[in-house]
């Protein structure tokens, strides 16, 4: 991972910008107003600085269907790709009508007939019709959406190389896993390794913790420490390049109290995780993965089963809580998935596992490696 501010390669930003037109014409927008952070690097290639946490919307990248020109609101040229000129770019302004009377200026601007937003606030629901005084506002997130649900083959390279910087801060916290370490001193090696394979923001908040053989979500430690017999989770996540690579596995700790109920319980995971991945085809409904733990006989888990993996939280996302939307979506090739496997057993704990899947024109590749712990405890237990 490069540690200087550089735009995206060429191959990657002008793939996703193809994808980008093309939804555009689809939904029939002469204009794209993006203020989403993802959407907005999707399009331009351009690392965004200093935008961590929950902003207000803002036109922070224009893109117009008949020019195909990119305005981008930034102060320096720094990460900034070759093919949006100096002109294109405007700066921060703390008065909103000197935004406007920038987006005025834009060709293509007072004659477009449908613009897309992918987000929108009051103050900019009454402002943008003054720079695009003839047209219609739509929701535009619909055409990001779709754009961002298939990767192209260079968006396939940078997850694969976001995800092989996660794999390595897990295994680096799995190499430190014993009796009477913490959660937090595990979290700090793994997120220390990420940082030394470049990436220094991680995806995800909780990133080691003791599964509970009492209760099957909530956490198993009450001072935060590793005892001996614990099954310890692990959810390794990076934001590297733009894209976000995961990882989940559960390790024990030294030997279990009960090996013959752990290897049970890993054995449980195994049989539903073949489930899961045996539904990752082309064309297959995505409520097929909720009727994988149907049918393993697991109850469904409070998180995503699966959820796109990309430039931030992509579509598409396969969830109890979003039985309609899991009935509606169809797996295609080209999405990449975060898919998710969780057992749980009372008096033992709970077993996790996170893997990137691709899914391909004939079927689906496991673009994560790690080693899972099933095999071992199964070994131990024969």
């Amino acid at each position: 991972m490069a540690t200087e501010v550089l735009p995206d390669e060429r191959a990657l930003r002008l793939g996703r910008r193809e994808r980008a037109f093309a939804q555009m014409a689809d939904y029939d927008l002469d204009v794209l107003v993006l203020g989403r952070q993802a959407n907005v690097r999707y399009v331009a290639g351009a690392p965004q600085l200093w935008v961590a946490g929950t902003r207000p919307f803002g036109p922070t990248c224009v893109v117009v269907r008949e020019t195909g020109a990119i305005h981008l609101l930034s102060t320096w040229d720094e990460g900034v790709p070759d093919d949006i000129p100096h002109e294109n770019l405007y700066g921060i302004a703390w008065n909103p009508m000197n935004t406007i009377s920038v987006l005025q200026r834009i060709e293509g601007a007072s004659t477009a007939k449908r613009v897309g937003t992918d987000a929108l606030s009051p103050a900019f629901a009454q402002l943008l019709p003054m720079a695009f005084p003839k047209a219609e506002l739509v929701d535009g997130e619909l055409a990001m959406r779709a754009a961002r649900r298939i990767k192209t083959p260079e968006e396939v390279a940078a997850l694969r190389a976001a995800i092989s910087v996660a794999e390595a801060g897990l295994a680096a916290a799995v190499a430190e896993l014993r009796p009477g370490v913490s959660e937090n001193m595990l979290a700090g090696v793994l997120l220390e390794a990420m940082a030394a394979g470049g990436v220094s923001t991680p995806s995800t908040q909780d990133v080691a913790w003791v599964t509970s053989p009492e209760h099957p979500w909530r956490r198993g430690s009450d001072d935060g420490r590793v005892r001996p017999g614990d099954l310890v989770a692990f959810s390794a996540g990076v934001l590297g390049g733009g894209y976000t690579g995961e990882v989940g596995r559960t390790w024990p700790v030294g030997e279990p109290k009960c090996i013959e109920a752990v290897a049970a319980l890993y054995r449980r995971w195994e049989t539903l995780w073949c489930r899961l991945i045996d539904a990752c085809c082309p064309d297959a409904p995505a409520s097929d993965l909720l009727a994988a733990y149907q049918a393993s006989g697991e109850p469904l888990p409070p998180m995503p089963v699966a959820r796109g993996l990309g430039m931030g939280f992509d579509p598409p996302v396969v969830s109890q809580h979003l039985p309609a939307t899991a009935g509606e979506e169809r797996l295609e090739p080209g999405m990449v998935l975060a898919l998710t496997g969780y057992v749980w057993e009372a008096g033992v704990g709970a077993v996790f596992g996170r893997d990137a899947v691709l899914i391909t024109a004939d079927g689906h590749e496991v673009l994560t490696t790690s080693p899972s712990a099933h095999r071992t405890v199964g070994a131990a237990n024969g």
